[in-house]
């Protein structure tokens, strides 16, 4: 594992690029936004390509940085209704930054546009660290996160997320990363989700938890993902304490799988206009500080917010 200058941001603060290897697998993670720059797997003929969507220069982060190719999203991933949300007895307002009117991905500057702390986690790993203000975008409390980047045995990519704050606040910390998988699509999803949960026209849930079987979200069972998702679907077993394999994206075309592993009681499923590409971002349900009926995202001083998610990858015939 090593690190090297990607770039340096207009201020003059550096921006440097860690590199992961391990049992044929190499992931580059950048220091700013936590960003997944690229992963390399080999097809199923041993062909080695990158995976995951992004740039090989600095600038195309900072000049396109809506689609969030590839970053650590928080302080609260996804959106919440109205860019505000009540909590013990007093209202928080945050940046309306997602239309009609409702906060996306922790606001005009999340934790997608930050650079992180970096340190060396043997043998082949990075940790990312920062403080996030309390008023940071408007959410309450001082709160210190670290994300810790893992190759494991095998070369599955593992990311653990921790945080604690001096105060109550919400917390619901997600990866951003699209899949392309090398052939274009289309790609087949499976995932364990019996339930999905309805939005309105500017993405927010209707609070109904609805049953997926006869739909086209039904994925219980592996088949063609096509275009037109950003939802998010509950997943069958709920928040857990260790990572649960919930799901697989697969290319018929190039033979390679992402499988997903997660603590998380959720999956945003989105797949994009204008480029190929599948975001499976692992999260708490969106809007849920304003949702009490949803799993519970505030976290409290003596808390510990803990979440992990494992990407594996492999290929099949």
């Amino acid at each position: 594992m090593n690190a090297e200058l990607f770039g340096t941001l207009d201020d003059g603060t550096p921006v440097h690029r860690w590199v992961l290897e391990r049992d044929g697998v190499v992931v580059r993670v950048l220091t700013y936004g936590g960003i997944v720059q690229s992963v390399e797997v080999p097809d199923r003929d041993g062909r080695v390509g990158a995976v995951a969507v992004g740039f090989d220069r600095l600038a195309g982060y900072l000049e396109r940085p809506e689609p969030y190719f590839g970053a650590l999203v928080g302080r609260y991933a996804n959106r919440i209704a109205g860019a505000a949300f009540e909590l013990d007895g007093r209202t928080y307002a945050l940046a309306r930054n997602s239309a009609p009117g409702n906060s996306l991905h922790g606001g005009e500057r999340g934790f997608d546009k930050r650079v992180w702390d970096a340190e060396a986690v043997a043998p082949h790993g990075v940790r990312l660290s920062r403080v996030s203000p309390d008023g940071e975008e408007g959410f309450p409390g001082r709160v210190e996160v670290s994300a810790t980047y893992t190759l494991e045995e095998g070369g599955a990519l593992r990311i653990a997320y921790r945080a604690v704050t001096d105060a109550p606040t919400v917390v619901n910390l997600t990866n951003h990363t699209y899949w392309s998988l090398g052939s274009g699509g289309p790609y087949e999803l499976r995932l364990a989700a019996g339930a999905v949960t309805p939005v309105d026209g500017g993405g927010i849930p209707t609070g109904e938890i609805r049953p997926v079987a006869g739909s086209r979200f039904d994925f219980r069972e592996a088949r063609v993902l096509g275009d037109g998702y950003d939802h998010n679907f509950v997943l069958d077993k709920g928040v857990t304490d260790e990572a649960e394999v919930v799901g697989e994206l697969y290319d018929p075309g190039s033979g390679r799988v992402v499988t997903v592993a997660t603590t998380e009681p959720g999956v945003q499923v989105y797949t994009p206009d204008g480029f190929d590409g599948v975001a499976l971002e692992t999260q708490h349900f969106p809007d849920s500080p304003n949702r009490p009926e949803f799993p519970a995202v505030v976290l409290r001083p003596g808390e510990v917010f803990a979440s992990a998610t494992v990407y594996g990858f492999g290929v099949r015939g």
